[in-house]
């Protein structure tokens, strides 16, 4: 597949009809707000509902489970957002994190050139020069104008750097002329912590370091719902490998990654490799595993083999050896990193897309979230079958008080049960337990699942085991 075929979204009324719906949903259903809505909103930045804070907690739980749980030889971290103004410089974001922006000579409206040509059919790879991305718009101008006034004169390109300046308390002299700034990205509280972890802990080389944290970018366009946003959060890990190692070990990371969004419960048609053709000097290969978002596939995960770039640059600027010594051969080395990097939000945004079903039942519309009972927001939902009977209310919540010191569970007595099946169905859970007369005189409780809408009776001194199988 070319380039150019990679980048083509599919912008038709079908996926942008879809897109939509996801966006309404998220909302309608308590997962996705937009920031400061009572004050108009705030551009590109959102807030996560009751529900939504639920999936995001578990996607990262499941991340956690795989890279450092399952693993034996990774270990977390978490590093502060604020970080010594220095370690821009020394990863290059100071002078090199930038997008390519032109602005519109008649309005003034700003833009990101690579993203509206991507849009367009034409590839604009991200590591792809400045003047050859000039060129590309120059050559396309005719086809070009501002989506708010119509105009079709521009600027030139410029690089617009990403990092968010901050003020945190400069009033040392010594910082007056660095800025504070968020972080863009949370690796290098990784590599500056290296040698800590290294000194603190009994890990030896090959071990990797993981994180879960926010970062921040200046993003000039920010659009396409949570996919790019200008506040998000990242799941990454470096692993720190011998050099003669590193290929070997990024190979069997690819693997490993690819297999872990398959365990998500993600179909392997949505997913695919894009490779980078035009790599940073330092690295030796760069991979994104991509979904295939309503508007087409798009990055999900970067994976990369960086070599020992990082680490060779914080020893120059700190001052500091960053080297290794092999415990058996004694030599000494800058260890070489195989980089795994994700977005939690876009992750978030995978799942949704994947789990968001209609189905026709019985000439009704049936909104159901498939997603996979461990991710769900809510595990079980208990149901007395009337309100009006208090004895069937008691045996509910003390059912509910049971099981939610397991699983995060929800009481629902409002409405008849069709109601309360499809709002649990449209948050995702899995399994709804309903409290009848039976309950009370055989000590049974129906439990109807959400994908087969099947019910079955279970004995309730069986409900844990029952649900440590299936969840």
């Amino acid at each position: 597949m070319t380039k150019k075929e990679k980048k083509v979204n599919n912008t038709n009324i079908e996926t942008n009809e879809k897109m939509n719906k996801i966006i309404s949903f998220c909302k309608r259903r308590g997962f996705v707000y937009p920031s400061s809505e009572i004050y108009g909103g705030f551009a590109a930045i959102y807030d996560y509902g009751p529900y939504g804070v639920e999936l995001l907690n578990n996607i990262k739980r499941f991340w956690w489970k795989y890279m450092v749980q399952f693993t034996d030889n990774i270990i977390g971290l978490d590093s502060a957002i604020f970080m010594h103004p220095k370690i821009w410089e020394a990863s290059g974001h100071v002078s090199g994190f930038s997008d390519p922006l032109a602005e519109c000579k008649k309005c003034h409206f700003r833009f990101r050139v690579d993203t509206f040509l991507e849009e367009m059919g034409i590839s604009v790879d991200e590591k792809m020069p400045l003047e050859q991305i000039e060129n590309l718009f120059r050559k396309n101008i005719n086809k070009i104008k501002c989506v708010k006034c119509g105009s079709n004169e521009f600027t030139e390109i410029k690089k617009f750097n990403l990092l968010v300046e901050s003020n945190l308390g400069n009033f040392s002299s010594d910082f007056d002329k660095d800025p504070i700034y968020l972080r863009g990205e949370t690796c290098q509280g990784i590599y500056v912590n290296y040698k800590n972890v290294l000194d603190s802990t009994r890990v030896k080389i090959p071990f990797g370091i993981a994180q879960i944290g926010k970062a921040f970018r200046n993003e000039i366009t920010a659009r396409q719902f949570i996919f790019r946003t200008r506040e998000f959060e990242q799941m990454e890990m470096q692993y720190f490998v011998n050099p003669k190692d590193e290929m070997r070990e990024y190979k069997k990371w690819k693997e490993y990654r690819w297999n872990y969004y398959l365990d998500m419960g993600i179909k392997e048609e949505n997913l695919r490799w894009y490779k980078h053709e035009n790599l940073v000097f330092y690295a030796k290969e760069a991979y994104d595993i991509e979904y295939n978002f309503p508007f087409g596939f798009k990055e999900l995960e970067g994976i990369h083999a960086r070599g020992n770039y990082d680490l060779s640059q914080h020893s120059k600027f700190s001052g500091q050896d960053l080297s290794y010594t092999d415990p058996i051969t004694s030599k000494k080395f800058i260890p070489h990193v195989v980089e795994s990097s994700v977005g939690v939000n876009r992750t978030f945004l995978a799942l949704i897309s994947e789990a968001y079903t209609e189905e026709n039942i019985e000439n009704d519309i049936r909104v159901v979230l498939k997603l996979k009972p461990e991710l769900a927001p809510i595990k079980i939902a208990v149901f007395p079958l009337l309100k009006n009977k208090q004895e069937l209310v008691d045996k509910a919540l003390e059912i509910f008080n049971d099981l939610k010191k397991i699983y995060m569970c929800e009481f629902d007595d409002n409405g008849n049960i069709g109601k309360r099946y499809r709002r649990q169905d449209e948050i995702g859970t899995p399994y709804c337990l309903t409290i009848d007369f039976d309950t009370l005189e055989k000590n049974e409780i129906t439990v109807r699942d959400r994908d087969t809408m099947k019910q079955e009776k279970i004995k309730i001194e069986n409900l844990i085991n029952y649900f440590k199988l299936k969840i």
